[in-house]
């Protein structure tokens, strides 16, 4: 399949034109609406520091159904203990530089550029990205970040710095997300730590039938204020 070059012009080709590894395009820009007719249509940017803008459709697509996370009994017990307090959309700028510079097993740097910083802030800032925070004593210590559309919710990115904490904020989100009527969660790329909270991998074809149908829904767009 060739790699589509794009230009300034808000288009893309199909998804279904992704590379295996699902690379779709090169170029372009991060303006939001740009950002937001990516996710409409099941594609995402991803990409290193010093790199062109990539694009990506992968096949098979991650996804969490908001009603089969699972909860193991000791990620049960630290949310019974409430010891954490979960808050949404207080700290997003905090919560996607944690993200960045958190170090990872098996990776070198981050694809969380300052150029994408800037990008999901100015998402934040007109509703459309989100942030679960988990705090303890009054200090920031896990959450995640997203870009919510429709009934679907595209998670990017997570961190902690204390056990569990993530999960803590993830528990909390698909709480919310579950009784607001969401669809789905958009988990990407499969990994094995998501797998283990009850994600599962289906084909991009599928993916893409599930997120027309969440698109018809209307954004819960603004500030998701509140604690839980």
């Amino acid at each position: 399949m060739p790699v589509y070059f794009l230009d300034d012009s808000l288009v893309f080709p199909h998804p279904n034109l992704s590379e295996p590894t699902g690379l779709l395009a090169v170029g372009g820009d991060l303006r939001i609406e740009r950002l937001l007719l990516a996710y409409e249509n099941g594609i995402f940017p991803w990409y290193s520091e010093g790199d062109p803008i990539l694009w990506f459709s992968p096949d098979p697509r991650l996804i969490l159904m908001p009603h089969q996370l699972k909860v193991s009994r000791s990620l049960g017990k630290v949310i019974n203990s409430q010891n954490f307090e979960v808050k949404f959309d207080t700290c997003f700028e905090d919560v996607i530089y944690r993200c960045a510079k958190i170090r990872r097993k098996n990776q070198d740097g981050t694809w969380i550029t300052n150029e994408m910083v800037d990008a999901y802030v100015e998402l934040h800032e007109e509703g459309f990205a989100h942030s679960a925070e988990t705090f303890y004593k009054g200090e920031l210590v896990g959450g995640l970040y997203g870009v919510s559309l429709g009934a679907a919710f595209f998670g990017e990115s997570m961190f902690h710095l204390s056990n569990s904490a993530s999960k803590v904020a993830l528990y909390y989100l698909v709480q919310r997300l579950e009784s607001w009527g969401f669809d789905f969660i958009d988990s990407q790329i499969p990994t094995n730590h998501m797998k283990s909270l009850g994600a599962k991998e289906i084909d991009r074809e599928r993916f893409l039938k599930m997120l027309k149908q969440a698109m018809i829904k209307n954004t819960k767009r603004g500030k998701w204020t509140g604690e839980s």
